[in-house]
């Protein structure tokens, strides 16, 4: 399937199909982000990768009220939805279009991050080798001891994303959910 992420028109479709399922997803992106080791009240900076309209910050900023949270988007649709949608946090929040194909989006995002937290993003990407790509960059934006919460499709099975995030030099890789092909990893890096 073919989406036009830069397309108003797609996103605003896709969006209100796509919330209707947001109390379903609620649940396990709440047991996403309880495999985050912060204290609720911690202020910790968070990555939000492929955040598209916002679901999963909106979910952190429930359970860390403090966080201040980037949203990375290679869609101006999406991102300006989740705007809309996350106005009330807007001191908290910063927006970055990037696209996780281009080798520099690290830079575009700024860093370092305690957490980083992504569901139903990656795998868009559609090529493993672009997806560990992404697991190096996002181990190398974390601090020392930071954790990553992926929540997404593993059409292959998580065997080879968890070897791929270990050798993109996370310390310990755990799959605590999963539902095939879809499936929790938490990855702590070092």
């Amino acid at each position: 399937m073919h989406h036009d992420w830069h397309s108003r028109e797609y996103v605003a479709d896709w969006i209100a199909h796509d919330v209707a399922r947001d109390p379903e997803r609620r649940p396990r992106l709440q047991e996403m982000l309880a495999a985050a080791p912060f204290p609720t009240e911690a202020g910790i900076q968070v990555l939000d990768v492929g955040a598209g309209y916002g679901a999963v910050t909106e979910e952190v900023l429930k359970r860390f009220p403090n966080a201040r949270v980037t949203l990375q988007d290679y869609s101006q649709p999406m991102l300006a939805e989740a705007r809309r949608r996350l106005a009330a946090h807007s001191a908290q929040l910063v927006y970055v279009t990037a696209d996780l194909t281009d080798p520099d989006w690290p830079r575009t995002v700024g860093g370092p991050f305690d957490l980083a937290v992504s569901a139903i993003a990656l795998h868009n990407l559609r090529d493993p080798p672009r997806i560990y790509a992404c697991y190096r960059s996002i181990h190398d934006l974390l601090r020392p001891e930071g954790r990553f919460l992926d929540d997404d499709l593993f059409f292959a099975g998580v065997e080879g994303h968890i070897a791929e995030l270990r050798a993109a030099g996370f310390a310990a890789v755990e799959c605590p959910w999963q539902e095939p092909p879809r499936a929790i990893l938490v990855a702590t890096r070092g």
